[in-house]
């Protein structure tokens, strides 16, 4: 049987289960509530509350080892060639060591050891200068990562701020600038090619403010063309082809993180993420968190035919989250053919989006209570507190576990505009506490899921041709727009006019 044929059998499962509720799954089956659930040291995940009962679960397990996700782990974390269509490893688990099973694995850890002693070495010499705050410019992989961690993990009183600059609004960059003395800020650029048109522009201008390159630093493959920007090698940091943008931010992408944080601190996050890596590659299939989650997604995606995905971390330091996992996510799987190039006739990524409780549940809560859409949603939580607001937490707390339940369980009522239909699936992930280490695990559990849907889809998750297009017409419109040609789509020439007036 084909993968396709398969992955259309979850169909039969999901009618037979139709009539089912999650209320019924359950009180029929008590240790689901244990029996559905992982830990992987300080980050716990609760399956019990999604749609499947243990038949088709076991349907998803015999798929997993039809699909021979162990197998595919191991390809990926060994180095193998696993993007197919550029013809390259995805070695992001080297950046963090600890798994390397190939000598192409263990010379692609040599390198990023070395790169991260480079860092800590720049970080001491800015240690030791009068800088004070640092401007990071970079875009897609080269922001969203290194945005979030430094977010999340920041604490007041460290020995640089760090803020971001991506999108090419001229208004992103005056913002930021604004309220920074030149004098005392170091600029990052950030850009695998060192050809990102907005990533330039917005360099360009932190280079004309800070009126001296001796404050700025890059991070890229091209060497020439950081030079030609004004960046000496004493200043620059490497990135590597075996390194998707989306899976960057474990390496010298990560700069900005290491100067937020400190680097003890950004390599305990890369502690965390091996410790993923780790019990990706080694835990069996029903002990393994990664491929539960993976298997999940494909389940509410091609057996309840789920159009989109809700992230929702309760804990305001997590608010980036679903920003960068919509990355991470729709960028490695926003596929419609196989990595052979034939179309794929099963349904691939949903819309991922989301935004952190409890200021979700006064926007976009009502949809997924009482709409007609049903919305599977991870939500994310943190047991410990960091702030001395117990009764806070407390309410925090409360309300994951109230929004969790509530979901799947629903309420009648006589009056029908006070009804909740319930049995709406949901995975609850809770850290310990929110450390350098634990969201490390969490970030790399995205990922190695993500990569297991992939083997599931029979697509590739380390290429991503579909963002180039645009930026290709962009390009070419660029002269249109300084009247200096005239453009092709009859459309576009109607706005154009609109534009110049």
């Amino acid at each position: 049987m084909t993968m396709t044929s398969l992955l259309d059998g979850l169909d039969a499962h999901a009618q037979r289960l139709a009539s089912s509720t999650l209320v019924n799954l359950i009180a029929n089956d008590p240790a689901r509530a244990q029996e559905f659930a992982l830990r992987c040291g300080p980050l716990y995940a609760n399956f019990a509350r999604q749609r499947y009962d243990r038949t088709a679960l076991d349907a998803l397990f015999d798929l997993a080892k039809r699909a021979d996700l162990a197998g595919a782990m191991q390809q990926l974390l060994g180095g193998e060639t696993v993007n197919g269509t550029e013809g390259r490893a995805a070695l992001h688990s080297a950046l963090r060591g600890g798994v390397a099973t190939s000598a192409f694995a263990l010379a692609a850890r040599a390198q990023a050891l070395s790169a991260q002693l480079r860092m800590r070495e720049l970080i001491d010499a800015l240690a030791a200068s009068d800088v004070t705050d640092i401007v990071s410019v970079g875009i897609g992989g080269s922001d969203l990562g290194p945005r979030l961690i430094v977010d999340a993990l920041a604490r007041p009183g460290a020995r640089f701020r760090v803020h971001f600059i991506s999108n090419v609004d001229g208004n992103a960059a005056r913002r930021v600038l604004a309220g920074l003395d030149p004098a005392k800020t170091a600029g990052v650029v950030i850009s695998k090619t060192f050809g990102t048109q907005e990533t330039l522009l917005n360099g360009g201008i932190v280079r004309e403010w800070l009126g001296n390159n001796d404050r700025l630093y890059a991070v890229s493959t091209n060497a020439q063309r950081v030079a030609d920007f004004g960046i000496p090698p004493e200043r620059t940091l490497p990135m590597w082809d075996w390194v998707g943008g989306r899976y960057s931010l474990w390496s010298a992408v990560g700069f900005p993180i290491a100067l937020a944080l400190g680097m003890d601190r950004f390599e305990q996050l890369l502690e965390g993420a091996a410790a993923m890596d780790t019990h990706a590659l080694h835990a069996p299939l029903h002990g393994n968190i990664t491929v539960w989650h993976a298997l999940t997604a494909v389940w509410n995606r091609n057996g309840l035919h789920a159009a989109t995905q809700a992230v929702l971390p309760y804990d305001d330091r997590l608010k980036l989250l679903p920003n960068y996992l919509q990355q991470l996510v729709m960028e490695s799987l926003g596929k419609s053919v196989r990595v052979d190039g034939s179309d794929i006739a099963a349904d691939t990524v949903p819309v991922w989006w989301g935004g952190a409780g409890t200021d979700t549940q006064h926007s976009f809560f009502q949809a997924l209570h009482q709409g007609t859409q049903i919305v599977p949603a991870d939500f994310i939580g943190v047991v410990k507190a960091d702030h001395p607001h117990a009764a806070n937490h407390a309410a925090l707390l409360a309300n994951l576990l109230a929004q969790t339940e509530a979901l799947a369980n629903g309420q009648d009522s006589d009056d029908p505009h006070r009804r909740y239909p319930g049995n709406r699936p949901s995975t609850l992930l809770l850290l310990d506490a929110l450390t350098p280490q634990s969201l490390g695990m969490l970030i790399a559990l995205y990922e190695h899921s993500v990569y297991l849907q992939s083997v599931l889809w029979g697509i590739n998750a380390f290429d991503q041709f579909g963002v180039e297009l645009g930026k290709q017409v962009a390009s070419r419109l660029l002269p249109a727009l300084r009247g200096e040609s005239q453009a092709h789509d009859a459309v576009t020439r109607a706005l154009l006019a609109v534009i110049h007036g």
